[in-house]
């Protein structure tokens, strides 16, 4: 899949959340890469060789744990390409619901969901 017909599923992935979480969202800019660098997988607590592990990355500090003055650049998420086409293959209807999980779930880390919070949820 080119990279920009996966950049299309990522942001029909964006608007497809309900209202009330896109209203939340303030500041965040998403970006689509085909794969993590190595600085990513360190973020993530993965050595390099784990390069089909990371499927997106949240980088921010997430709403619960800002204070009354916080002021920082824009919070960012990056969704990665390559990682997300070797785990579901090339059928692009698991390709396109890989992309929407893996959406949320870099989005619920901005509102302060953990990743146990999130495996109980069945989104991790």
């Amino acid at each position: 899949m080119e990279l920009d017909d996966f950049a299309a599923l990522v942001e029909e992935a964006l608007r497809s959340l309900p209202e009330r979480f896109l209203d939340e969202l303030e500041n965040v800019q998403v970006d689509v890469e085909e794969w993590p660098t190595r600085a990513d997988l360190e973020a993530a607590g993965l050595s390099g060789r784990d390069r089909r592990a990371l499927l997106g990355l949240y980088h921010g500090v997430p709403l619960t744990e800002r204070g009354s003055h916080y002021m920082a650049f824009p919070d960012h998420i990056t969704i990665y390409q390559k990682p997300i086409e070797a785990l579901v293959g090339p059928d692009e209807e698991r390709i396109k619901e890989q992309v929407r999980q893996t959406v949320i779930h870099e989005i619920a880390h901005y509102y302060g969901i953990d990743d146990d919070r999130l495996d109980e949820l069945g989104w991790a």
